[in-house]
């Protein structure tokens, strides 16, 4: 991977709309796509925010159990990639990989693989992959310590771009998150069994600080920002195109009404 950008969001830190940073990065995909952008990298984190996969908004309740998490002060939405619910903190560290796709592949695995080797080779080969049972947002491309989940993998695919995107979490207590999201499927399902939503224990999440001894945020973007550099990262402080803001305000409207669907 040659010529790439890097936005980092990471210092400054997103608050109010959680839909935002997935807007810019659909956005910088289709830009990607036309050939009017660098593909790159986008780091970002939120305060406090609760993001739903697609599946989670089937959930009959998923409206009240979506209104409970905003009286709590959380920025909530729905995402348009794969995965399911996340909740999103200073403590984790969002990677989104945006490259581009002229012959429209459609190798999963392979965008999958290139996200996990970043990552790993942020951390070190005990890193491990694959679905950890009783985790949040679980899938093939979970990323796991001591049997402990870390670290999460989507993807969204246009036409002639596609994005990866991953949740990291580095600071914190893994319990409290995943105690989180499944008081949201409590809610979200009104004690119902047998619908499609994944069976959360509290002790298959942990962190980088309590797993690896990672000693903070900055200290892991600094080995990952070290990982991307030798991806060929043009590492000038990219900032947002302000000539992107209207079409990404368009792209969050959109998204908005046809993922949340609150009506």
């Amino acid at each position: 991977m040659n010529h790439l950008t890097l936005l980092d969001s990471t210092m400054k830190m997103y608050t109010g709309d959680i839909l935002y940073p997935f807007a810019l990065d659909e956005v910088w995909a289709r830009k990607v796509g036309q050939g009017l952008a660098a593909p790159g990298f986008h780091l970002w984190r939120h305060e406090k925010a609760f993001v739903l996969g697609l599946r989670d908004r089937k959930l009959p309740y998923a409206l009240e159990a979506m209104d409970e998490l905003e009286k709590q002060g959380y920025a909530v939405t729905v995402r348009n990639s794969g995965g399911a619910a996340v909740p999103l903190d200073p403590g984790v560290v969002n990677l989104s990989i945006i490259l581009p796709n002229p012959t429209a592949k459609l190798d999963f695995n392979q965008d999958f693989e290139k996200m996990f080797q970043l990552i790993r080779d942020s951390l070190g080969p005990f890193v491990e992959k694959g679905e950890v049972e009783g985790s949040y947002c679980p899938g093939d491309f979970d990323l796991s310590i001591q049997g402990k989940k870390f670290c999460g993998i989507a993807q969204r695919r246009q036409t002639k771009a596609f994005v990866v995107q991953a949740f990291i979490v580095v600071e914190g207590e893994g319990r409290k998150r995943a105690e989180l999201v499944r008081q949201f499927y409590d809610i979200a399902t009104g004690g119902q069994t047998g619908l499609n939503h994944p069976l959360v224990e509290k002790g298959s999440m942990g962190s980088l600080q309590d797993l690896a001894s990672v000693e903070s945020v900055s200290a892991y973007l600094a080995n990952l920002v070290q990982v991307l550099q030798g991806e060929g990262v043009a590492l000038s402080t990219s900032e947002v195109d302000e000539t992107w803001l209207p079409e990404i305000q368009a792209t969050l409207t959109e998204l908005r009404e046809r993922y949340e669907k609150r009506g």
